[in-house]
């Protein structure tokens, strides 16, 4: 990892302002830092877990040769095997991929907007990839969560915490029907269903989401949720910048989404299930 991670993180790094902001944000020395950079060191396994959460990528892709990362940077894509024809779960779901209809059109990169589950009263802005591989429509939606520790210095960095789910999506009856789980601790799954836009121009995709909270009781929830539609081929790292918690009347927020999302609110933004 050690001859391409110097090069893939000036690479990173080059999508902020300055190297010092990422140290500061990340809360690692800069001499340190600039060791990673210049190849002349690899991050702990701690440091490794920080860079890759707040960056938005996988500690294996940071060893990539350049080249390679950069375009993986710009458009991911995923290689998971064909399963195999007597996986029962695959014979169960194969009869929803024969009857949905193309997603192509709706292939591309999106801003999810959604009252948060886990903080209700505030926004939650993920990152969406919806892509065809051999004839299945899957998706990656990445969310990242900003916690400050009132216990460390003012000047220390924010703590980060990121989910990242990976799903499915078919087209059935005019609906749109994603369902995904969350790949890292793998201990949760939602559902979102859009309503499909009919116009030559696709810029935004309304729904509803179920899923459940990340806090100690685990509590069932759903919220309208709006799709933005970004472009086929986006500067993901700068994308990825703008995924964070937001509260409802942040004017980085476009107006009618956050009406959209407030005529859902019931208990702090969520329907809850009892």
């Amino acid at each position: 990892m050690t001859d391409n991670l110097g090069a893939n993180l000036k690479l990173l790094c080059s999508h902020y302002r300055s190297i010092a902001e990422v140290c500061r944000k990340l809360d690692i020395n800069r001499a340190q830092f600039n060791r990673y950079l210049g190849g002349q060191g690899r991050p702990t396994a701690y440091n490794l877990k920080r860079i890759c959460d707040f960056f938005g990528v996988e500690d294996y892709e940071l060893g990539l040769p350049t080249e390679q990362f950069a375009s993986l940077v710009g458009a991911r894509s995923a290689h998971e095997q064909q399963p195999a024809a007597s996986d029962p779960l695959y014979n169960l779901l194969l009869p929803l991929r024969e009857q949905s209809s193309s997603l192509e059109r709706y292939c591309g990169y999106y801003f999810e907007y959604a009252n948060c589950m886990s903080v209700p009263g505030s926004i939650l802005l993920s990152l969406v990839h919806l892509r065809e591989e051999r004839g299945t429509f899957l998706f990656e939606r990445q969310e990242r969560q900003e916690r400050q520790d009132p216990s460390r210095s003012s000047k220390a960095a924010e703590e980060w915490v990121r989910c990242r789910y990976l799903g499915a999506a078919f087209y059935l009856q005019d609906r749109l029907f994603l369902i995904d789980y969350e790949s890292l601790t793998g201990n949760e799954m939602s559902q979102t269903i859009l309503i499909p836009s009919f116009k030559s121009r696709i810029s935004r995709l309304n729904g509803m989401k179920t899923g459940v909270s990340s806090g100690d009781r685990r509590t069932p929830a759903c919220t309208r949720v709006v799709w933005e539609y970004l472009g086929a081929d986006i500067n993901r790292v700068n994308a990825y910048r703008q995924v964070m918690l937001y509260s409802p009347d942040d004017p980085r927020i476009p107006v009618d989404i956050r009406e959209s999302l407030g005529a859902s609110r019931i208990r702090n933004g969520l329907f809850e299930i009892e």
